[in-house]
């Protein structure tokens, strides 16, 4: 006998979990009716088109090029590695300030849901959609991912492959799963400080 108490489901009628993430996604977008509906997948279409093009750019401003199309913004002097994913639903809450240097296979997501386990997205975790915004001069090396709501320190640094949940400091390198501060950097002054 589980000991595990139940909440009760928020939902007036039953829906399954596709036509309710649907749902969302055309209320967050302002489309309805069928018209709406193919204007989602038509956005849907052509931003996997323009990622899968970004992610396969062998030339940084290329991919930097396609990732704006999206409407990722981008500012000067960015290097988009190969296989940089930028939130597939959401690129245009993702900022990308000058001088920033994002390694391969790095992840970064603007949304969270649970998906399709109605229990936990019904009463727990509804989806999400908040800014990213990575600040001028950081580096993240390859295979980092960060998520929605997360704000990534001017001249800050990762650890290859963290995982980044809150919020990273100003000159300060962290590391890990979840990111922990590693080291806090001594700020100086370059040419290129506007």
């Amino acid at each position: 006998m589980s000991t595990v108490s139940k909440k009760t489901m928020t939902s007036p009628k039953r829906i399954e979990p596709e036509e309710l993430n649907k749902q969302e996604l055309m209320q967050y977008f302002g489309y309805k009716g069928f018209i709406g509906l193919v204007r989602l997948y038509l956005r849907f279409l052509y931003n996997w088109i323009i990622q899968s093009l970004a992610r396969m750019s062998p030339h940084p401003g290329l991919a930097c090029i396609f990732q704006r199309a999206r409407g990722v913004k981008i500012g000067k002097h960015v290097m988009l590695c190969p296989l940089v994913n930028i939130d597939d639903v959401y690129p245009h809450l993702v900022t990308i300030e000058d001088y920033v240097s994002i390694g391969m296979n790095t992840m970064i997501f603007a949304h969270g849901h649970a998906g399709y386990c109605m229990a936990l997205k019904l009463n727990y975790y509804p989806r999400v959609a908040k800014p990213v915004t990575i600040k001028r001069g950081a580096w993240i090396p390859p295979g980092c991912i960060i998520l929605a709501g997360v704000t990534i320190g001017e001249n800050s640094v990762l650890g290859a492959g963290t995982v980044v949940t809150k919020d990273v400091e100003p000159w300060t390198i962290v590391a890990g799963n979840p990111a922990k501060v590693v080291k806090k950097l001594e700020p100086v002054a370059t040419e290129y400080d506007d």
